[in-house]
């Protein structure tokens, strides 16, 4: 085997050992706390409006004068777009603390959590109900090639690339021929420019076209899958009702905004409400795409999954942080840590937010003796542009899988634990997923 590869030590921690390193207070959940977040992140997002509403009042002729009229639209356009990203960025802490009620992480109550969630989500045009029950599936079978629900990596037939040659191509991705190379390249296209506007179209309409027509979601699923069919196949007829109620809070948000063009206008609900939405879709997909997704992780078939695998199987990374520790402390406050504690909270989806950070300070302390990488690099732009290229498509055979690049290349191996084979009890050996 060559050695070029990296070595992934796939863990075989049990959910006991990962939840006994979390204190016990973690888990507690508060409905007063959770309401207080909730009330303060409304504040900053009313404040943010304040601030910049009464900012606006100064950009005219009348109070700042300037020979040049061009000043005046370009200071209000740069005023109202930091508006919408510091309130998009804030809002997104709205949508954690909803998807928190989802886990059931908001209180105690079953009844408050789902209340306050359908509000927070329908105020966001998210289905609520209909995205829990699928999100839930997503926690319970995380790095799952044909259980999970998100996030699913294409494989090399889905991509409808040649079939691998052994004789020339490793399946692990060690190497493979500059023919191979080639073909690869021209199947799969990887220019600067293609990944840029392939980056840019995620962010931009990814999250609603994974809850429209299951983009990026299970292959398996049919055709013409979503969340707003009540028979849709990742639900029950159990559950009828409560894709029902989210739909009817969808319809509700719908009419809201009609409502609201018809009374100011399209030009302010575009720049109040409409903005905002729509940064706040970008950082819902660049966070969870990135907590994904990466050359680093693997993906697992049945014979080797397990729920501390999957769970293990994310990366926590810093939001913003390679922009400066002053914009990862405002990306981390703004949006509930959700990017900055995300393996802790595939580990244990109840813990609130506000007690994530010591859980996941915590469970680093078994994290790190036991191998397992849970570090990735600085959320943003630069790294979605990278972890795009690198990530084209896993193989169709092996149950620990790695993604490789647009020429067949991967960065990973698999190896696994074989207890007592050595003095110290535990020594690294390679199996090849089959």
């Amino acid at each position: 085997m060559s050695d070029e590869l990296g070595v992934y030590l796939v863990p075989d921690l049990s959910v006991k050992q990962l939840l006994d390193a979390i204190p016990t207070h973690c888990f507690k959940r508060s409905a007063l706390k959770s309401s207080m977040y909730t009330l303060w992140h409304l504040s900053i997002i009313g404040g943010i409006y304040k601030t910049a509403a009464y900012a606006d009042t100064f950009i005219n002729p009348e109070t700042f004068t300037t020979p040049y009229p061009l000043v005046y639209p370009l200071l209000r356009l740069a005023l109202w777009s930091l508006y919408g990203f510091l309130t998009g960025l804030f809002g997104t802490g709205i949508w954690v603390i909803g998807h928190e009620c989802g886990h059931q992480a908001f209180s105690e109550s079953k009844l408050i959590n789902n209340t306050v969630g359908w509000i927070l989500h329908s105020a966001l045009g998210v289905p609520y109900h209909s995205w829990r029950i699928t999100h839930a599936k997503h926690h319970a079978s995380t790095g799952h090639m044909t259980q999970d629900q998100v996030w699913v990596p294409s494989t090399r037939s889905q991509k409808g690339l040649p079939s691998l040659d052994p004789k020339r191509e490793d399946r692990l991705g060690a190497r493979a021929s500059a023919e191979v190379q080639k073909e690869l390249w021209e199947a799969l296209g990887d220019s600067p420019i293609g990944a840029s506007w392939g980056v840019a179209v995620f962010l931009l309409v990814g999250w609603p076209m994974y809850i429209i027509t299951n983009a990026s979601g299970q292959r398996r699923y049919p055709k013409g899958t979503n969340h707003f069919d009540p028979k849709a196949v990742m639900f029950s007829p159990h559950h009828w009702v409560d894709v029902f109620l989210s739909d009817i809070g969808v319809v509700f948000w719908l009419i809201g905004l009609a409502a609201a063009t018809y009374v100011y206008g399209i030009r302010s609900v575009f720049v109040l409400y409409l903005q905002p939405y729509l940064w706040v879709n970008h950082w819902l997909v660049l966070i969870t795409f990135l907590q994904h997704t990466d050359p680093l992780l693997p993906h697992y078939r049945a014979p080797q999954f397990t729920f501390p695998r999957g769970a293990l199987s994310t990366l926590d990374r810093n939001l913003l942080g390679d922009l400066g520790s002053v914009m990862a402390w405002l990306g981390a406050h703004a949006t509930c840590g959700i990017s900055e504690t995300h393996v802790l909270h595939h580990v244990c989806s109840k813990i609130p937010h506000y007690n994530a950070w010591e859980a996941t300070d915590a469970l680093r302390k078994v994290l790190g003796p036991a191998g397992v990488c849970w570090q990735g690099g600085a959320g943003g732009w630069a790294e979605m542009y990278r972890v795009f290229r690198e990530c084209k498509f896993v193989e169709d055979e092996g149950d620990v899988v790695f993604y490789k690049n647009a020429r067949g290349l991967a960065k990973m191996r698999p190896v696994f634990n074989d207890a007592g084979a050595s003095d110290s009890g535990v020594e690294i050996t390679e199996k090849r997923a089959t």
